[in-house]
């Protein structure tokens, strides 16, 4: 049982050494490719924000069509009843 012992201490070891120390200093970073990368990221922000507010845009006159379709077939048909559609 004692080499058993042994073999599960040198595994622990290995596995400890491979994490490294928290005091570890943190890799150099080019300020120039930081700057870029984060120009980058404004303009990937900036273009999801323009498609959410066409998308939003979009939804608004979707919406407002089916309420004018809605209300024109209330028009044609007084005495049917319609149920309430949700909006999408």
């Amino acid at each position: 049982s004692v080499p058993k012992r042994k073999r599960r201490l040198v595994g622990l070891g290995r596995r400890t050494r491979s994490v490294p120390p928290s005091s570890a200093p943190p890799p150099f970073v080019d300020p120039e490719v930081l700057t870029a990368q984060l120009k980058d990221k404004d303009d990937r922000i900036s273009l999801l924000e323009t498609q959410m507010a066409a998308q939003q845009a979009g939804y608004e006159a979707q919406r407002r069509l089916n309420q004018q379709m809605m209300e024109m077939m209330q028009r044609m048909y007084m005495n049917e009843v319609f149920p309430d559609v949700p909006d999408p």
